[in-house]
C-alpha cells in the first residue's frame, strides 16, 4: 500500500493525464497470478514495480519468470519504499541498518526511537514530507519513469 501511496504522490496527475492506473500488488509471490489476471496484450500494458529488485533476491528470481512482451517488471534496489525517501528528507543522516531477520520497518522505527508499533503512523509522517521526485531516490525515480514510459509506448 505504501508503494501505491508513493507513486501516487509524486506522479498521480501525470499518470492520470495518460489513463495509468495504480493498483496494489500485495507482494511479489503472487506475481504471475497477477499477471494472467489482467490479461496484458497489445495496447494493454503491464508495468510491474517491486521492491528489492537485486541479483540473487526472491524478488528477482520471480521478476525473472515474467516473460510476455506486454508486461515490464522493475523495480529499486531498497528493502522497503521507505528507504527510498531520501534521509534529508526525514531530517537524518543515513536509514539505520537493520540485522537481517528482524523486520525492517519496525527496526527503523525503534533505531529512529520512534513507536514501533505503530509503523502506519511514522509511514504517514514520513509520506508527507515527500512532495516531488526529488525527495526521493534516483533508482525509484528511474524505474518508475520507466515504467510510465513503457506502459505509455504505442503497442
Amino acid at each position: 500500500i505504501h508503494d501505491a501511496e508513493l507513486i501516487e504522490l509524486v506522479w498521480g496527475d501525470d499518470l492520470r493525464d495518460e489513463g495509468i492506473v495504480v493498483e496494489t500488488l500485495d507482494g511479489a509471490d503472487n506475481l504471475a497470478e497477477v499477471v494472467r489476471a489482467f490479461g496484458p496484450r497489445s495496447g494493454r500494458r503491464l508495468g510491474i514495480l517491486l521492491d528489492h529488485l537485486v541479483d540473487g533476491s526472491k524478488e528477482h528470481r520471480i521478476a525473472a519468470g515474467v516473460d510476455h512482451p506486454d508486461v515490464l517488471v522493475t523495480g529499486h534496489p531498497y528493502v522497503d519504499i521507505w528507504a527510498a525517501v531520501k534521509p534529508k528528507v526525514v531530517g537524518i543522516d543515513a536509514w539505520p541498518d537493520i540485522p537481517k531477520g528482524q523486520p525492517w520497518k519496525e527496526g527503523v522505527c525503534a533505531a529512529l526511537g520512534v513507536d514501533a508499533s505503530n509503523t502506519g503512523a511514522f509511514w504517514k509522517q514520513l509520506r508527507n514530507k515527500v512532495h516531488t521526485y526529488a525527495d526521493l531516490e534516483p533508482p525509484l525515480v528511474g524505474a518508475v519513469e520507466q515504467l510510465i514510459d513503457f506502459v505509455t509506448e504505442p503497442g
